[in-house]
Formats: C-alpha cells, sequence, structure tokens
C-alpha cells in the first residue's frame, strides 16, 4: 500500500508558497496527497479582476484545482469555512470534519502551519495549527466524535505530524518582527529541480500575482529551495534531531 500524506491549510495558495516542495517530492516519490484548503480565499486583499467576493472564491477554487495538477495532487478540498474569520468559528466543527477526513483518507504523515501562523502570522494559519493538531491527535479515539463511527468510519491513528517553519517573518512592524516568535525547524527538505516546479504551481494562482511579485523582492533568493519543517508528533519515544526524511519510520497500514 503507497504512503500516505495529508496537508492542511487555511487558503488557495498556501498549498504553493508553504508545501508545494513537500507535495512534489511526495508525488515523485509514489505518495498519495491529500490537500484539505478550510476557506476559499474570498476576503483575499489581492482579488484579481474579481468584482465580489463570490466571484474571488470561484476563481481561487480554480486555481487551486490548477496549481494541484502541477503539485502532482492525489486530491484537493478547498471547504466553505469564513476567510479572515476562522478565529471566530466554533472549532469543534473545524476539528470534527478534519477528524472525518483523516479517518478517511487514512494519512500517515500530516502537514499543516505552526501555532504562530506562518510567514506573516496569520490567524487563519494559527486556527488550521490548531484544529489540524487536535485532529491529530484525536482521530484515532474511540471517545472524538463517535457519531463518525455509527456512520460506518473507522479510527484511525497517522503517524507523524509536521509544522512547516519559515526562516523569517514578513509582518507589519519593525516591534513584531523583532518580538515574534516562528517554529523551529528539524528537518530541510532540498527541493533542487522541483524549486521550479513549486514556483510554476504558485504562478496558477493568477489572482495572487500581486504577492508573488512582493514575496519575490522581500524573500531570500533561496527561499525556494527548500522547505524546513518540525516534527511535533510521532509514535514511540523519538529524537526530533535523528529525523532525516518525512517518511522516515512510518509503517504501512
Amino acid at each position: 500500500m503507497a504512503n500516505r500524506m495529508m496537508c492542511i491549510t487555511a487558503h488557495p495558495d498556501d498549498e504553493c508558497g508553504a508545501f508545494g516542495g513537500a507535495l512534489l517530492l511526495a508525488h515523485a516519490a509514489g505518495v498519495e496527497t491529500t490537500v484539505i484548503c478550510l476557506t476559499e480565499g474570498q476576503a483575499g486583499t489581492h482579488r484579481g479582476n474579481a468584482q465580489s467576493g463570490d466571484e474571488l472564491a470561484l476563481l481561487r477554487r480554480d486555481e487551486f484545482a490548477a496549481a494541484g495538477e502541477v503539485l502532482g495532487i492525489t486530491r484537493g478540498e478547498v471547504l466553505h469555512y469564513p476567510d479572515g474569520k476562522l478565529a471566530r468559528h466554533d472549532p469543534t466543527e473545524l476539528i470534527g470534519v478534519l477528524v472525518e477526513r483523516i479517518r478517511q483518507w487514512r494519512p500517515q504523515v500530516v502537514l499543516t502551519f505552526g501555532g504562530e501562523g506562518g510567514v506573516n502570522l496569520h490567524r487563519d494559519h494559527t486556527v488550521a495549527s490548531l484544529a489540524a493538531t487536535a485532529a491529530f491527535h484525536w482521530a484515532g479515539r474511540t471517545t472524538a466524535y463517535p457519531e463518525q463511527l455509527d456512520r460506518g468510519m473507522h479510527v484511525y491513528w497517522p503517524q507523524k505530524l509536521y509544522y512547516v517553519a519559515t526562516p523569517f517573518l514578513m509582518v507589519r512592524n519593525d516591534e513584531e518582527k523583532a518580538h515574534g516568535c516562528s517554529t523551529p525547524y528539524s528537518l530541510i527538505l532540498e527541493l533542487g529541480k522541483y524549486a521550479e516546479k513549486k514556483l510554476e504551481a504558485f504562478r496558477k494562482h493568477t489572482t495572487q500575482a500581486a504577492l508573488l511579485d512582493k514575496v519575490n523582492d522581500i524573500f531570500p533568493k533561496n527561499h525556494w529551495n527548500e522547505e524546513r519543517y518540525l516534527l511535533v508528533a510521532a509514535r514511540g519515544p523519538r529524537e526530533v534531531a535523528a529525523d532525516e526524511s518525512l517518511f522516515q519510520g512510518v509503517i504501512e497500514d
């Protein structure tokens, strides 16, 4: 049975900018990849030619699908939670939806944001991290969302959880930059030939072209060449420094 990975994000384009390298490398290795995006990105600052939030949502869904084809994603799903307002939403509902997706698709490895909210400290990213973390730990428990089990689903225990680690913060002011904390890293993925492929996938988000230009002006030149991750949960005692790949130590199930 093939290895399986799930990436849990907040907005269309997160799958490229934050996790594109990991998804590309996984696809190349024959890994089944699932991306769950919590919002349609309808409140985005960069809106292309969209005249309304609903129109932007439709455009960003199409962009997500196009980027997914470049990344070789096995399946992608964009949910309909409110962009920019995830922190106001019932967390138990968010966690329950993610528990259901984990039980359905059975990823051995789960990727999501760190609790700080990624490179721009976005609150939606933080909520995605919190919900994904809880779902990772709860999907295997019969006491969590038993109504799903009543419908015929089965519990499932993922084996490794990673947070993406940003090498810098792109924030609003110098005080936030000086004092803000970010996720450290335990694993570096060298993207090699897939760095340009990751950028190609990002370019499919045409409504976000202005954001890509801004990113390229600010980010270090080697930003597209690597991704950094922190192993935050795994089965059994494990030294984080000994972790050398996303699927190291994963057993077939």
